[in-house]
């Protein structure tokens, strides 16, 4: 039995009321989020996978994956997805002091802000999911593991990041975890807003490629709409 559910309790939302549980929404809409990128060919997959579905969603990136890999973020912008933070080193935050957990965030901000700004289409005009990025109220940031001190959290909603938590984990990175229980833990627990966990990493691989595009394909039969955060 796994120690944390596929679905958020309520009572944990509840807990910390200033963190994004989910998306409130009048439609049928859901928040896909993948974290630990961008990686090669996983990422490139993801991406190819949701424009088959005109999805869109949002990447919580490692600053060290867009140092090494900075052209696969530059698709991810041009996919016009949302970019989120993930730390520069997916620190444990609870075994790191805030200064440098806080510095560790913020390195991999301007990584982030750095290739919006530099990245132009056509015309010499930024795309619009710029914005996204550069206005101080729109970072987005989640912590690996789902952990950090309460200092840490504070810090950061103090330099102007929303805390994106989650409603759903699909567990695709978990070995123990089938590609079924994966793909069930998203079908049988999401609802309208819902943020829902994948991974675009080596790890979670096996369950993300079953599991995404059934997600997919399921939802979109039952009029879902696949937005990003903003």
């Amino acid at each position: 039995m796994k120690i944390i559910p596929a679905k958020t309790p309520e009572f944990v939302k509840s807990l910390f009321p200033n963190f994004v549980w989910t998306i409130p929404t009048n439609g049928k809409d859901i928040y896909l989020t993948f974290d630990d990128g961008p990686t090669p060919e996983i990422t490139q997959w993801v991406l190819q996978t949701l424009k088959d579905y005109k999805a869109k969603a949002t990447f919580f990136c490692i600053g060290n994956n867009i140092k090494s890999f900075p052209e696969i973020l530059h698709e991810i912008i041009e996919g016009e997805h949302t970019i989120g933070n993930h730390t520069f080193n997916h620190l444990k935050g609870w075994q790191i002091k805030t200064k440098e957990y806080i510095n560790d965030v913020e390195l991999t901000n301007h990584l982030i802000s750095g290739a919006f700004n530099s990245f132009t289409v056509g015309t010499n005009q930024m795309l619009k999911t710029t914005s996204h990025i550069t206005s101080k109220e729109k970072k987005l940031f989640r912590p690996p593991y789902g952990k950090f001190k309460s200092k840490q959290s504070k810090a950061l909603q103090n330099l102007g990041y929303s805390i994106i938590l989650w409603d759903v984990l699909s567990f695709d990175w978990d070995k123990n975890t089938t590609e079924v229980e994966c793909l069930e833990n998203v079908i049988l627990k999401v609802k309208p807003g819902s943020i829902v966990v994948f991974h675009d990493s080596l790890k979670a691989e096996r369950n993300l490629k079953y599991a995404l595009p059934k997600v997919l394909d399921h939802f979109s039969r039952e009029g879902y709409n696949f937005k990003a955060i903003n």
